[in-house]
């Protein structure tokens, strides 16, 4: 396994972003048959503007030059929503994942209280994930595609140790 390093990205990566989102979200289009999905309409403007914003950290995962994972956090009041968890296909199943979702809590600011996210209720390997970090299911519901998606939740405290 080859390391990596986390570290918060920056509008110039936000080309890298984009590239790194593709790559980890077709599949996931492919298993809904569904092609829009919201990480495949993305927009650079878009990305780069996310980059930018205080309540929108964002972290990616390094190997040498390549960026190889990344995840944001949406902010509003006092929860944050956990998004775009992506890790590049052949590096899946390094703990990249992991890393990048604990490093993303680890560095939330304590106004923070609820961290939640929705998933599609078919990514059961994704849901494990989140479920195996504390994350507990509270509701399901279709996209605006019609695809029926899962949300989690966690007090935001239950990730200080």
């Amino acid at each position: 396994m080859t390391k990596f390093h986390i570290a918060p990205l920056h509008p110039n990566h936000a080309g890298e972003l984009l590239t790194l989102q593709y790559a980890a979200f077709v599949p996931e289009a492919q298993r809904y048959r569904e092609p829009f999905i919201p990480p495949l309409t993305d927009t650079l403007p878009q990305l780069q503007s996310l980059i930018t914003d205080p309540h929108t950290p964002t972290l990616g995962a390094w190997s040498g030059p390549r960026l190889i994972g990344a995840i944001r956090g949406l902010i509003t009041g006092d929860r944050m929503e956990i998004a775009r968890l992506a890790v590049a296909p052949d590096r899946q199943g390094e703990g990249i994942g992991t890393s990048l979702l604990t490093t993303l809590e680890q560095t939330t600011p304590p106004t923070v209280r609820t961290l939640w996210l929705a998933t599609g209720t078919a990514s059961t390997a994704t849901i494990s994930l989140y479920e195996r970090h504390g994350y507990t299911r509270v509701a399901e519901r279709p996209d605006r595609a019609g695809i029926p998606l899962t949300i989690l939740e966690k007090p935001h405290n239950q990730t200080r140790t």
